[in-house]
């Protein structure tokens, strides 16, 4: 059975109100996990939505043999959408429900609950000869309720208006502290409530970022020609999380309190909420009886310079979307380290609810824009970061620079075997691969490679070597932050000048300190080597009617089995506890440092491990797929030679190529065209309106469900390989089956308009009739 995982990297936009939409869709992306991780279970087929998903999981493994697993491995997000992703990042990792969260955008995302208790007008004398002026701004003919909220929501909009401008003037409305508590009321929930296996198999790692605008900001250091150097105030901060996931259920992403920190400053909506400082958390946790032991590791990780300088209670954070609405370029940093056990298919999903919109405006209104529409409009509606293209325009060149370098590889490939047949053949098909005869032979087509390449290998090694000192470099700043470096610049050329010129009485050339230098610290390459052959195994091979696909799958283990030794050793943590204290002495000794590195790291009996792996597997396979493994491992410095200088010292990644997917209203028309208007209520009034209106989120909320449920099933029917595609009777039968499960799911709970779910489920009969 062919088996492949389907990666899930996950941005959520900011949207104001139109979160509680994110949240549907985000709550049936976890659905969908949840049935991919029962179905690999083997456990009983759910009766919800859940079990409509493991049917489609099966069906796609019984008539096209594809065992596909689907993994939300990284979340992105901003403002609201940044919330959502907190908590869908929490219930990856701990197993736990994300139903609390539900609870929380329905019943308390409303301006009265969040209301700050002070800023209450507590009588109807509060504020009294406002009264008139309020009510005439509201009512008046062409005023901004008349144009942008629905006629039968107007008076409970208008009241609710009233009392949040009668609040108090010139402050916040809401209050923080207040905002802070629903969060952690909803992260104790997730707690107390259904506990499941986590999402992902244990040791993968999970990302989160959300964005966060540092008010005030920081000042960090340009490097110029002229001159020299010049400062610039940074106000984005990205707030990240990163763990590996754990064997069992019901463990944190992270301490409770930086989780709400970070849903609480990403969420920040200016003029709203007060600014997030960190006493607020400090108080939160003194009100709730929690100690935060990581205070001073976080914030020494989020805000390094600030905490460097003894001002981190000082900083104020307001929300992610005035600068970064579209958080993509946090999730594209750290593709290129996640371990692989199999075929992956990346794909890169965004929640856009209303794309190319302006909420509450209509594009061919000839009138000026008005003092509502100019503060509503620059603060919500107008994009932080002009459109996606440039970070998609990345991806797509990302992805076509792969399929071009794979080329390059099939080209080469019958050069190279003929060179392997040439020197190697007489002895490399006869005898029992050993691991010792294995270490031989790669040794050996090493040399040969270096020696037929001539200058081109020098210009190789040069690439090789640039890329592992910055990295190496870049790993030394991160664990020592008290060296305050502005860049690892300086690290770079003392470790090049440490490697080139090596010590006094060691005896070696600079050619032989090279070698040495790469055979202690170079990791990539070994694990670019392995990929290239799990690839073959994996899409090279597959019409090869020599090979079985048990044969490959039972290779493909092995190999997998070998990178994950690799894997192992890539994260800072592996160099122990005391690398800081190593670190922080590297311009006093950077030998020092690179051989406490190698000294964690031990390449060399790593590689005994694999070679020991790789034998045994060898021993076991058939004749022509032996072949087809050694041409490749063994051939693989002709391929790295040829196209890691291509890259740029990047390497060939598990990730090429990386598709991209949209979720928004205007993907989705199995049930009714037209779009965000169409269908969404959160638009109304410059995307406030559902923080007014509790049948206004139970729509957006249902239609999230609704549309996650269509573009799930797309998700899936895309993911199998070429020639086997999903009859498209059968994809709307999945998606009928998914909304009619939704609506049952929801018809008790969403109560507010009574004819909501009654009329959607008509609707989805006569549009998709059985």
């Amino acid at each position: 059975m062919r088996q492949k995982e389907l990666r899930i990297a996950l941005v959520c936009y900011g949207g104001i109100s139109l979160a509680v939409y994110m949240h549907g869709v985000t709550k049936e992306l976890w659905k969908l996990c949840c049935a991919s991780r029962s179905f690999h279970a083997g456990e009983p087929v759910p009766s919800d939505c859940q079990g409509v998903y493991r049917r489609l999981l099966e069906h796609v493994q019984e008539r096209h043999g594809l065992r596909l697993r689907v993994l939300t491995d990284i979340i992105a997000g901003a403002s609201a959408g940044g919330i959502n992703g907190v908590f869908l990042a929490q219930a990856i990792h701990s197993g736990r429900s994300i139903e609390p969260l539900t609870k929380l955008w329905l019943e308390r995302a409303d301006v009265d609950v969040l209301l700050d208790p002070s800023a209450r007008p507590w009588s109807r004398f509060a504020k009294f000869w406002a009264a008139p002026l309020v009510w005439y701004v509201l009512t008046r003919p062409g005023n901004v309720i008349s144009q942008s909220v629905a006629p039968e929501t107007r008076a409970e909009v208008r009241t609710k208006l009233s009392r949040l401008i009668r609040s108090r003037w010139f402050e916040p409305p809401f209050g923080g502290l207040g905002f802070s508590h629903l969060l952690a009321d909803a992260l104790d929930a997730m707690g107390g409530g259904v506990q499941g296996e986590p999402l992902l198999p244990a040791g993968h790692p999970i990302d989160l970022f959300v964005t966060a605008t540092d008010f005030k900001g920081h000042i960090e250091t340009l490097r110029l020609h002229s001159p020299h150097l010049v400062e610039e105030s940074e106000h984005r901060l990205s707030i990240g999380f990163r763990s590996q996931t754990p064997g069992h259920a019901g463990v944190d992403l992270a301490d409770p309190l930086e989780l709400v920190f970070a849903a609480r400053a990403t969420a920040s909506f200016p003029g709203a909420f007060p600014p997030l400082q960190l006493h607020e958390i400090d108080m939160l946790g003194v009100e709730r009886g929690r100690i935060w032991a990581g205070r001073r590791e976080f914030l020494e990780r989020i805000m390094p310079e600030h905490a460097y300088r003894g001002e981190a209670e000082g900083v104020s954070l307001i929300d992610g979307s005035v600068l970064v609405n579209a958080p993509f370029a946090d999730a594209m940093a750290v593709l290129r380290d996640r371990p692989a056990q199999r075929e992956v298919d990346r794909r890169f999903v965004y929640i856009d609810p209303k794309p190319d919109r302006i909420g509450g405006l209509r594009r061919d209104d000839p009138r000026l824009p008005g003092w509502f529409s100019v503060i509503f409009g620059s603060l919500s509606s107008i994009p932080r970061e002009q459109p996606i293209r440039d970070n998609l325009d990345d991806l797509a060149h990302q992805s076509r620079e792969m399929t071009r370098l794979r080329g390059i590889v099939a080209a080469l490939r019958p050069e190279v075997e003929e060179a392997i047949d040439k020197h190697l053949g007489r002895t490399l098909f006869l005898d029992r691969p050993t691991p010792r005869r294995l270490a031989q032979w790669r040794h050996k087509a090493h040399k040969l490679v270096h020696r037929e390449s001539g200058l081109a290998w020098r210009g190789y090694e040069e690439v090789k070597l640039a890329g592992l000192v910055d990295g190496l470099a870049g790993m030394v700043q991160q664990a020592a932050p008290e060296l305050t470096l502005a860049s690892h610049d300086a690290l770079v050329h003392l470790f090049l000048g440490a490697i080139r010129d090596g010590t006094e009485n060691d005896g070696l050339s600079q050619e032989e300190r090279l070698i040495a230098f790469f055979r202690a610290h170079d990791l990539p390459f070994r694990i670019r080597r392995l990929r290239l052959l799990a690839r073959g195994l994996t899409q090279d091979w597959e019409d090869d009617p020599e090979v079985s696909e048990e044969q490959r799958h039972a290779a493909r283990e092995a190999v997998y089995r070998a990178m994950s030794l690799y894997f192992e050793l890539e994260p800072l943590r592996g160099l122990g506890e005391d690398f800081a204290a190593v670190a922080s002495r590297a311009f006093d000794d950077p030998a020092a440092v690179l051989a406490h590195i190698a000294q964690r790291r031990q390449l060399p009996a790593t590689d005994l491990v694999v070679d020991a792996i790789l034998a045994s597997a060898l021993a076991e396979m058939p004749a022509p797929l032996k072949r087809r493994v050694l041409l490749t491992y063994l051939g693989f410095p002709w391929f790295d030679a040829i196209t890691l200088p291509l890259l740029r010292g990047e390497g060939l990644t598990e990730f090429d190529p990386v598709k991209v997917d949209r979720i928004s209203p205007d993907d989705c028309n199995a049930i009714r065209t037209g779009g965000t208007h169409a269908t969404l209520r959160g638009v109304e009034f410059y995307n406030f309106g559902a923080f007014f209106s509790r049948a206004y989120r139970e729509n957006d909320y249902l239609w999230g469900r609704l549309h996650g449920a269509e573009r799930m099933v797309d998700l899936i029917a895309t993911a199998l390989p070429p020639g086997s595609l999903l009859d498209p009777n059968e994809i709307q039968r999945f998606k009928r089956e998914a909304f009619l499960a939704i609506l049952d799911e929801e018809e008790d709970r969403l109560q507010a308009d009574p004819g909501l779910v009654g009329a959607l489920r008509d609707e989805v009969l006569r549009k998709m009739p059985a």
